[in-house]
């Protein structure tokens, strides 16, 4: 008795959700009551057997993800064993797992720019016909961010994290009328949240006071994570990255100018931001003398925790966008996101498929994303309603999260997706340390570009691009323009 009054505590279910029955008929889902009958569908496969899913995950992620795990064995008796690698080496090391044949996991939390190459690997399933046996019509129509969610037209994980890309400002030197003063004479307009890149770029510029003790931004400077500043600054361009015909566009003017403006300011940022990861980066910013950051949600549940100098004295934007035409292009950037998957040596695949429906259902990943210790961020709109998710991240910075999501530009979700972006970081990093020039690096950047896509099958690759054009948010699509 006392373990199903624990399983009730916990799932909040009525007392038939845990009886081993045949799941309810499709016709009875509903988004409310989601976990229950994935939780009933799960045990009903299970059958009294003594079932035991491996999940690999990030660090870090231990807080979101185990409320979920407890839960599920609360309700069914599986036991999900997390196993948890560092947050850059999750991709490679599930890869690694499936080509070993090792089997070690049934579940992963890989990062969604990787699901292209996971795919190629044949590391993970398509989810496809689960998806139709068990969700709701409108279960996926209530993710603000779901395209990184499907790839060659099937369906193969479920967003569980929001990182759109955002900017945070230090509001106490914002809004000082001193500074605001004298920005205005500097620069002959007011000092506020910037909106184009030129304006953030002269904002660092202006704040980057070494004598004082004040740097002007944090920005990422490491291999790996600053083409990610560089694909906004493109897009803000109003230029689409390769054609139609997918020839890259990179090295033309916009391309260019873009790398360039990233190597003028990067020398009024702090001198670590070289050096700083993801997690050196928010403890940096932390210390309360640096006047602007980039990141995402995660950043934003450490910086307002307890221990940081910056906890309610922070201002947010959307990354900047261009003008074009006359008139501001954001282009808002979604770049990471933790995403559930299931793993092509799994025994169990349909359980594990039931586990992801359970955690990132309605209930289930509202529970997740409350955790203050946890990174993972907002996704779905009731996310934005909870009131302890409000407190755990601010309405201020709410506001512009749920914004950015419901209008991010994707990554670059080809086959070979992660060989194209260490192709970029690698001709990024080196114009940035002076070994060439910005407009060689970006030309053999698209060569290798070209050779990339013919070895994965130019016409394929080019039906790929033209579909992952069209998830585009309309606002930008529309704007967006080829160089030929």
């Amino acid at each position: 008795m006392k373990n199903l009054t624990r399983r009730r505590t916990l799932l909040g279910l009525s007392s038939a959700a845990f009886a081993v029955t045949a799941p309810r008929l499709p016709s009875a889902r509903t988004q409310a009551a989601l976990h229950e009958y994935a939780a009933q569908a799960a045990a009903a496969l299970a059958d009294g057997r003594n079932v035991e899913l491996g999940l690999l995950m990030p660090q870090g992620s231990s807080a979101n993800v185990n409320p979920a795990i407890e839960a599920f064995r609360a309700a069914t008796g599986i036991l999900v064993k997390p196993v948890e690698t560092p947050v850059d080496n999750i991709n490679v090391q599930l890869t690694l797992d499936t080509l070993s044949d090792a089997g070690s996991y049934d579940l992963a939390l890989p990062a969604t720019f990787g699901r292209p190459d996971l795919v190629s690997t044949g590391a993970i399933i398509p989810l496809s016909d689960y998806a139709d046996k068990h969700e709701p019509d409108d279960f996926r129509q209530g993710v603000l961010y779901p395209t990184g969610d499907s790839f060659d037209g099937q369906t193969y994980g479920f967003q569980t994290d929001g990182d759109a890309y955002l900017m945070f400002y230090h509001q106490d030197l914002l809004k000082d009328d001193g500074e605001q003063k004298r920005f205005s004479d500097t620069f002959g307009y007011p000092l506020d949240i910037p909106e184009t890149w030129e304006q953030l770029d002269q904002q660092i510029k202006f704040f980057n006071r070494p004598d004082e003790d004040l740097a002007g931004g944090v920005l990422f400077r490491t291999p790996g994570y600053v083409a990610w500043e560089w694909w906004v600054r493109f897009h803000a361009k109003g230029y689409w990255p390769l054609s139609e015909t997918l020839v890259p566009q990179i090295d033309a003017e916009a391309g260019v100018t873009a790398l360039e403006d990233l190597i003028r300011f990067t020398e009024h940022l702090c001198h670590e931001a070289s050096t700083l990861g993801l997690f050196d980066n928010w403890k940096r910013y932390a210390e309360g003398n640096v006047y602007c950051n980039i990141g995402w949600g995660g950043t934003q549940k450490y910086l307002n925790g307890p221990t940081s100098k910056m906890r309610g004295k922070m201002a947010f934007g959307p990354t900047p966008g261009g003008i074009v035409d006359g008139e501001l292009l954001l282009t808002p950037y979604f770049n990471w996101g933790w995403n559930y998957v299931v793993t092509s040596r799994s025994k169990e695949p349909e359980i594990a498929y039931l586990f992801a429906l359970f955690a990132s259902s309605s209930e289930m990943s509202t529970r997740s994303v409350r955790q203050q210790k946890g990174y993972f961020d907002p996704f779905r709109p009731e996310h934005y309603e909870d009131a302890e998710i409000r407190e755990t991240y601010s309405d201020a910075f709410l506001d512009v999260h749920a914004t950015s999501m419901k209008n991010a530009i994707p990554d670059l979700y080809l086959a070979h997706q992660g060989e194209y972006f260490q192709v970029l970081s690698d001709g990024l990093n080196r114009a940035l340390r002076r070994e060439i020039s910005p407009e060689k690096a970006l030309k053999r950047v698209s060569e290798s570009w070209s050779l990339i896509s013919a070895r994965a099958g130019l016409k394929k690759q080019q039906n790929r691009w033209m579909q992952l054009r069209g998830k585009y948010p309309l606002a930008v699509r529309n704007r967006l323009r080829d160089y030929s």
